[in-house]
């Protein structure tokens, strides 16, 4: 059933390295919204001949920002700097929907929507960033009352500003987190602190719904069949920290599959297509993995 999207746009973050889970993920939310506004955060170089394959066949575009390096997902929070108003989802390419997940978000909530996610002190210090420390740089720092991973989240345009940030990010380029140690590295960390800090000091509102379901916990209700049925919860799962060069290795790998094959359905010769991307995405996978280990190994000078 088509539905409108109670969302302006939807935006997905895209790098070369993630192009296979972007053509996914981009399937998955056609399968539900057939006419949502859909852009690519590009935050670095994106995989040849993608974005005019993702124009031609699924209407996606491309965000009209700076082609510049931004860093580890930094390009995720350009969205809060758009045309005042705007409502938006952000979502990383390694995620796909299992239903229409937009419709948890009402006109009349406020202008955040995060995931409702718990995690023992000590793990969230290391997912996030360590608010008992910082406080002795920024003795306003509060405890944060959530914490919600940072590849998906609903917001609106124009509440924040890039001052919020300055406190714990400068607007280099790519953007540098002012206290590295204390913070994960890229967007998560900086954004679960102004977002806090924000509710906490100045009352803005940011609901907490469950929205994501990570699939090494339990995915006995989120099966391809379950989502080809129409059975299955709206959520978004999401393969943080779980990519595999074998996608088949992965947990939930049949939801992958599954919206895989309803992209290169759309496509052209899409099977001959859907073995290339997939030998290509493999290939990169293992090359950035030895470089890895060949880095690690490497002798340090002196």
């Amino acid at each position: 059933m088509t539905r409108r999207s109670p969302v302006d746009v939807i935006y997905v973050a895209a790098a070369a390295h993630d192009a296979r889970y972007t053509r996914i993920c981009v399937a998955s939310l056609r399968a539900y919204y057939p006419d949502a506004p859909i852009k690519l955060l590009a935050g670095g170089v994106l995989e040849a001949g993608l974005a005019d394959e993702l124009a031609t066949y699924w209407d996606v575009a491309v965000a009209d920002l700076p082609r510049v390096d931004y860093g580890w997902g930094f390009v995720k929070l350009e969205p809060l700097f758009g045309p005042p108003g705007e409502r938006f989802l952000v979502l990383d390419s390694d995620t796909v929907i299992t239903g229409p997940v937009l419709d948890c978000w009402r006109p009349d909530d406020g202008p955040f929507l995060v995931d409702d996610e718990t995690q023992p002190e000590g793990r969230a210090k290391e997912l996030y960033y360590d608010w008992d420390v910082l406080r002795s740089e920024l003795p306003e720092t509060v405890t944060p009352r959530f914490l919600f991973n940072s590849g998906q989240w609903f917001g609106t345009a124009g509440v924040l500003t890039r001052r919020d940030f300055e406190p714990v990010l400068a607007w280099t380029t790519p953007p540098t987190l002012r206290h590295a140690k204390l913070f994960m590295p890229g967007d998560q960390g900086v954004l679960n602190f102004v977002l806090n800090q924000k509710a906490a000091l100045e009352g803005l509102r940011v609901e907490r719904k469950v929205i994501m379901r990570w699939p090494r916990n339990d995915m006995s209700d989120l099966s391809a069949a379950d989502v080809a049925s129409g059975r299955a919860p709206a959520r978004v799962v999401h393969w943080a920290g779980l990519k595999q060069a074998n996608q088949r290795l992965m947990p939930g790998s049949d939801l992958l599959r599954h919206f895989e094959a309803a992209y290169y359905r759309r496509l052209p010769q899409g099977r001959p297509r859907r073995s290339f991307h997939a030998l290509r995405s493999t290939s990169a996978s293992l090359a950035g993995r030895l470089r890895a280990v060949s880095r690690r190994l490497r002798p340090t000078p002196g």
